[in-house]
């Protein structure tokens, strides 16, 4: 039985560039869709419903990042920037926005699709079982509820309700979770989670796990459960 094609949509105001994707995107098998601005593309995520998307930042009326800030409230689907903007300072307020990965104009096509793979297998992984990996950890148990990861189920409620991480956030928690702790250095955390290392930047890390702390501390600004072992990395203490 043939699987159902991943849904993407790219969102890219430059019809050669746009159309290049296109076609490069449906000859890996996907199905795709087109957005030529940001309005576009949020409108074309509420009605489709895909599975990934590909932003470019510079859209005009509504840029990529203001497109990913809207998607984020709602939807956890990976997001990849596509972008000739590189300086740090823009890579980092994408992330920050809730992009999941970076690529900087111009690129190999097949960059795009190698990293799309990455977030598909990460996607996978997130909903399968992970051998020995116990059914759920307790994060925290102090009010107002306690939190817990229930990694199989690829969620994390506090209470009753859900916490919305996105594919990278809920990642980074697991291998944390995996060893509690124990200390994670950034190299280490990039090659568990990323795969390809996102150009060896280990900023990315410290931008999502300062996105992470936002959704499962109670003080972002004091982190219990996710700490910071200065000129080590990240460990996990539960609570």
């Amino acid at each position: 039985m043939v699987g159902v094609a991943p849904r993407l949509l790219v969102v890219e105001d430059d019809d050669p560039i746009r159309t290049a994707l296109r076609w490069a995107l449906e000859d890996e098998g996907y199905d795709v869709a087109e957005a030529v601005s940001g309005e576009e593309a949020v409108a074309a995520v509420a009605t489709a419903a895909p599975d990934l998307m590909v932003v470019d930042l510079m859209l005009g009326s509504m840029d990529g990042f203001a497109v990913i800030r809207e998607v984020r409230r709602d939807h956890d689907l990976p997001i990849i920037v596509v972008s000739a903007r590189a300086d740090t300072h823009d890579i980092v307020a994408a992330l920050e926005a809730g992009a999941d990965d970076y690529v900087t104009k111009p690129f190999q096509v097949k960059e795009i699709t190698a990293r799309l793979r990455a977030l598909r297998r990460r996607a996978g992984a997130a909903g399968a079982a992970q051998g020995t990996a116990p059914a759920e950890v307790v994060l925290d148990r102090h009010p107002p509820a306690p939190l817990v990861l229930r990694e199989e189920r690829g969620t994390v409620h506090r209470g009753e309700q859900q916490v919305p991480l996105t594919l990278t956030e809920f990642r980074l928690l697991c291998e944390l979770a995996a060893a509690p702790g124990r200390v994670f250095s950034r190299q280490m955390l990039l090659e568990r989670v990323w795969e390809h290392g996102f150009f060896g930047d280990e900023r990315i890390v410290d931008v999502h796990i300062r996105r992470l702390r936002t959704k499962v501390e109670l003080d972002p600004g004091a982190p219990r459960i996710v700490v910071t072992v200065r000129g080590l990395g990240y460990r996990l203490d539960p609570q």
